[in-house]
Formats: structure tokens, C-alpha cells, sequence
């Protein structure tokens, strides 16, 4: 017996040493994974739109010596932390089935009082700390959320997606990751690289001291394009009224200013959103969730008549001093049904120039059956309906390119000649998108050159301040035409209807220090029966008209293109382009005064729009 006590003895601590070491080290050192902080988010001046905040956690090691669940309830009430039956249930579950050294989080906030009473209190609950780390703080609220988008808890669906993207390791001992907005398309940037830190820990648990540290590779800092004054200016002249607005500068595509209203504060959503405050979200008649700038699909109405009309230019169907007699109704061959304009006795004659000022219906209604739905699905594809803009956020949706094809899709229907006439003015089964919208008018102010809009100027590394500017995209939808002057005549049209003495727009923008261009739409939400006249005050109020303005200034070279939807408010004119014009004042005049203005002004007449003051 005694010669086989000792042939153990020599097997496990000669012959196996070096196992039972290795495993001894295992149960005494740990690898902790250090998780890197998230880069900073700015705005174009380097305000900070997204930054990282010190919160404090009380985290509990599960220790079979001590009872978990006599800990959890004592913690409760000693730190009025107000465990329901349900979340100690919860605890108590994780507790059992989390690996050893792997904590339970009992609160993922304590405030300085909370800290204060159980630093006097530790000594009673050895398997229990305090645990500082840097939680997502976003300064503005709601007034960024539909940019800057959030962070939150990682779930399961992203644990799939991460490991079948190679991605898992990189986010050991992370909780959060991006879920909406620029905190989700710049995932990859604003993570960071996790480091590492050996450690020597004891029986329960706790760390005695630091054996190695490996530092983690901090996320890059982005910068974005918005200007932050310019995107709150926009919250406070929206008020309570539903809409979006974008502010772009058509030269290089950077989004100046992205507003949807309402909105909502996305920092409960990092702390881990309660239930009833998200139902009330969700049940929020004015569904602040949604995007309305890039997920909102709306007729553009009279909006699109400019872009039509370069079709109608390339395609030879109109010339720019045409005449054309505005009656007060447009018909089809052969039928009865009336495609009525917003003015009942009509426009009488007018030209393209005119057409464009005064937004006649059906001048545009005769453009659109002469031209036919292949030809102006064709156009309207390479303007970029019914298809992504290329906007560095996920969240967009596609609208509707109407053809042919798409209804049989859609609804297992022939298109005809009664489908063609309302997509003239911007009706009918024709749905767009505001950023959608937005690109196809900087492409017209750009005569032809289309630049694909974003929200990322810069991204910053923060250890070696090496700054990398936003590339732009090679875009596929620059507008090939005959003549540049296409453009220029259906611009100038725009530049009436904000100018001339006809113009839809000359109100909102009376007294302008620049000249701009504009064009308004206002978009029946339910149809109108024959005979009968819309009346706002008769209809419910989500069954109002929608207004609509777009417009860029200085005219020649413009710094600022705005567009604008409101959801059920009436007449683009009225009620869109006002703010339209605020927009544009506050940035071209009281943000940067000292920018390009306009050229010296000359008298201009063009074709039937009248004499107008050109600059």
C-alpha cells in the first residue's frame, strides 16, 4: 500500500506537474476581455452629438457559500433598487446559469448615493461590486435620433449575425452594440478593438491583482456633415406638425440637416428601455419611430413637374416656348373622365416656363400621356426613384417607380392609359421618398450631376489624429441629356415660381437677400369624387392634403437645397414653403453670412413667365 501511495504521488507531481499546473492556473488567472471605448460623434463644428458617459454597476459573483438569493433581496432594499418578483427570478436563474466568474448585473445605474451606502456596507457581501464603465450618452435627445441612431443591449439576433460575419471575438464582454442610424452603419468604426488584461482572482471570485495588460484599440471618432444649430432650428419651427425636412448641399451631397418629427430620446433605449415606455412609443398616433425623412413614402405631387419636363426636353415631346392653351380639365380620347386642374376655370395659354410657375396640372397631364409610362418610368429610374440613395443609413425605403410591370406584381392588373395621366403631376401610384426627392432636384441643380447625399464628413483616429475625409461614391445616376440647356430652362422655371409674378412660391420667399429656386406640391391623401370640391375642414385630419416644397439657393451656384414634407397641413405653398425659406435664411444668412450670394442681378424675361430680376 505504501509503495502505491508513492507511485501516485510521483505520477501527479512529477509525471503530471504539468497539467494539474495548468489547470490550477486556470481555476487562479483569468483573461479578461477590456472593451474599447466607442468612438465620438460630431457634428460638422465638432460638437459633440454622441459621447461616453461613466456609469457605475452593482454586479454580483455567485458563490455557492454565500445565498444568492438572501444577497439579491438585501441589496434591494439596502439600495432601493426595486427589484420586482419577477426580475429576482430572473437574477436568480442567470445566476445559476452563468459560468463562474461571469457576474450578475443587479443595476446597471447607481447614483453617487447608492455608491456611498454600499461602499459602508461591502464588508457584508463579499461576492458583490462595484463596477465602473462607459455607458452611450446622447447630449441632444431627440433632436438627433433619426441621424445618429443608438446603441443598445446585444440579443441573440446580433450574436447570429457577428458570428457569421467573423466578428464574435472582437466583441467579448461587450453589452452594446449600433441598432439604428450612424451608430449601426458605422458599427465597424465606432467599435473599437478589444484588448485584453490576465488577471489573478480568488476562491470567490474578486480580483487580487493585474498579471497583464493588453490595451484595446479605441473606436474611431466620426464627424459628421449636420450642422447641429441647422437640425435644432429645424425641431423648433416644426412645432407639433408631422413631416421631415433635409437641408443638402447639392455640390458635394453632405446633409446639412436631417429632421423627422416627432421624434424621441434614445437614451432609454441604452439603458435598456422599460416596457411601458416603449408601448408608448409604439402606440404614439404620431409613430415618432419612424424616419419620415428615409422611410416615408409620399406622393412628390407637383414637386416632380420640373424633372418631368426635362424629359419631355430630351424626348423632343415639348420645347421650352411651345404654346400651350391650360383648359379647365384634361381628358382622354374617348372617355368622359375629367383629370381636373387645382384652378377650375383653367390657366389659358402658357409655355414650359409658365407651365412650371404656375403649376398647371394639365400641361403636365398632356406631357405625361404623350410620353407614356415606359418612358417615364425610364427617367424617373434615372432621377433614383424606386430604389436606395446611397444615404450612409439603413434605414430607407425604396418608394414606388410605377410600370407596368410593378402593377401586374402588385396586383395582377394591366396598366392603362387612365394609371399614366396622374404620375404627371406627381399622383397616382407614384411614391417617393424625401431623400429621394431631395437627390433627384440636386441633380437638377446640378444640371445633371448627381451626388450621392450622406452624413459622414470625417472619420478621426484618436491615437493618431490621423483624419480620413468621406470619398464620394461614383454614382451610376448622372443624367445623361442632349443639351445642358434642358437644366437650365426647367430651373428656370423654378427660379419663377419663387421670382415670378405668378410664382406659387413669391410669397414665402418675399424679400429674400438671395434668389432661389423652388418648386411646391401639395398631395391628396384620399381621392376626390367628380363634381365634388375638396374641403379640409369636412375631411378627417389624417386625410388631409400634404404639403410639399423643395428649393435651392443662390440660384446659379446654390449652397442649399431644402426639402420639405408636412403630413396633412394643405397647400405646399402655404404652409411647406415658409419653412422652406426659414431654413435657407438661417443658414445662408445668420450661419454663413460670408458665402457665395448670387452674381450681379439683370433683368430677364422667360417665354410666357413674365420679366423677373435674375441673380
Amino acid at each position: 500500500m505504501v509503495i502505491i501511495l508513492f507511485c501516485n504521488l510521483y505520477y501527479l507531481q512529477i509525471i503530471s506537474f504539468k497539467d494539474y499546473q495548468t489547470r490550477s492556473n486556470e481555476n487562479r488567472i483569468k483573461v479578461m476581455p477590456v472593451v474599447p471605448p466607442r468612438g465620438i460623434i460630431y457634428d460638422r463644428n465638432h460638437v459633440v452629438l454622441a459621447e461616453n458617459s461613466p456609469v457605475y454597476h452593482l454586479v454580483m459573483y455567485p458563490n455557492r457559500q454565500i445565498n444568492t438569493e438572501k444577497t439579491i433581496r438585501s441589496l434591494s432594499k439596502l439600495l432601493e433598487l426595486g427589484l420586482s418578483e419577477k426580475e429576482i427570478k430572473r437574477l436568480l436563474y442567470e445566476s445559476k446559469t452563468r459560468k463562474r466568474f461571469s457576474g450578475v448585473e443587479l443595476s446597471n445605474f447607481l447614483t453617487e448615493e447608492q455608491i456611498a451606502t454600499f461602499a459602508v456596507n461591502s464588508y457584508k457581501y463579499p461576492n458583490t461590486q462595484v463596477v465602473a464603465n462607459l455607458k452611450r450618452f446622447y447630449p441632444f435627445a431627440d433632436i438627433t435620433t433619426h441621424t445618429t441612431g443608438y446603441v443598445s443591449r446585444i440579443n441573440t439576433k446580433d450574436v447570429k449575425k457577428l458570428q457569421a460575419e467573423g466578428k464574435l471575438d472582437n466583441y467579448e464582454g461587450s453589452t452594446e452594440i449600433g441598432k439604428l442610424g450612424i451608430e449601426k452603419y458605422y458599427e465597424d468604426y465606432l467599435h473599437g478593438m478589444t484588448g485584453s488584461s490576465k488577471v489573478e482572482v480568488n476562491s470567490h471570485g474578486q480580483i487580487i491583482r493585474t498579471l497583464k495588460y493588453d490595451p484595446p484599440e479605441p473606436g474611431r471618432d466620426l464627424t459628421l456633415t449636420i450642422d447641429i444649430r441647422l437640425q435644432y432650428y429645424a425641431q423648433e419651427i416644426f412645432g407639433k406638425m408631422k413631416g421631415a425636412v433635409i437641408a443638402i448641399d447639392p455640390a458635394n451631397g453632405e446633409i446639412l440637416a436631417m429632421y423627422s418629427n416627432p421624434s424621441y430620446d434614445p437614451n432609454p433605449f441604452v439603458r435598456g428601455i422599460r416596457n411601458g415606455e416603449y408601448s408608448r412609443l409604439i402606440n404614439n398616433p404620431g409613430r415618432p419611430l419612424i424616419n419620415r425623412a428615409t422611410q416615408g413614402g409620399y406622393a412628390p405631387a407637383s414637386t416632380v413637374k420640373p424633372l418631368l419636363c426635362v424629359m419631355g426636353l430630351n424626348e423632343k415631346l415639348i420645347s421650352p416656348n411651345t404654346p400651350f392653351f391650360g383648359p379647365p380639365y384634361f381628358k382622354l380620347p374617348g372617355s368622359t373622365h375629367q383629370f381636373r386642374d387645382w384652378r377650375a376655370w383653367g390657366h389659358g395659354w402658357m409655355d414650359l416656363y409658365r407651365a412650371i410657375e404656375i403649376s398647371a396640372d394639365t400641361y403636365f397631364y398632356d406631357l405625361a400621356y404623350r410620353a407614356g409610362i415606359n418612358r417615364i418610368h425610364d427617367y424617373l429610374d434615372r432621377f433614383g426613384f424606386g430604389r436606395t440613395t446611397g444615404v450612409d443609413l439603413y434605414e430607407e425605403s425604396l418608394g414606388i417607380n410605377p410600370s407596368r410591370e410593378w402593377k401586374r406584381a402588385r396586383f395582377n392588373q394591366q396598366w392603362h392609359l387612365g394609371d399614366t395621366v396622374p404620375i404627371g403631376i406627381g399622383q397616382g401610384y407614384w411614391t417617393s421618398t424625401l431623400i429621394q426627392l431631395a437627390k433627384a432636384h440636386s441633380t437638377l441643380a446640378n444640371r445633371g450631376i448627381t451626388r450621392t447625399p450622406h452624413l459622414l464628413k470625417e472619420v478621426i483616429d484618436p491615437l493618431t489624429a490621423k483624419i480620413t475625409k468621406y470619398k464620394q461614391k461614383e454614382s451610376k445616376d448622372t443624367l445623361k441629356v442632349e443639351s445642358k440647356d434642358y437644366f437650365d430652362t426647367c430651373a428656370s422655371g423654378m427660379y419663377l415660381v419663387v421670382n415670378g409674378p405668378e410664382g406659387t412660391g413669391r410669397r414665402a420667399f418675399f424679400g429674400a437677400k438671395y434668389k432661389a429656386a423652388g418648386k411646391s406640391g401639395t398631395a391628396q391623401v384620399v381621392s376626390i369624387k367628380q363634381g365634388e370640391k375638396y374641403n379640409a375642414s369636412k375631411l378627417k385630419a389624417e386625410h388631409r392634403d400634404n404639403a410639399l416644397f423643395v428649393a435651392f439657393a443662390p440660384f446659379k451656384k446654390p449652397r442649399i437645397l431644402v426639402a420639405v414634407i408636412l403630413e396633412n397641413e394643405g397647400g405646399g405653398s402655404t404652409k411647406a414653403a415658409p419653412i422652406a425659406r426659414a431654413m435657407i435664411d438661417k443658414y445662408l444668412i445668420d450661419l454663413y453670412p460670408n458665402g457665395y450670394m448670387g452674381d450681379e442681378p439683370e433683368v430677364v424675361k422667360f417665354g410666357m413667365g413674365g420679366t423677373v430680376v435674375l441673380q
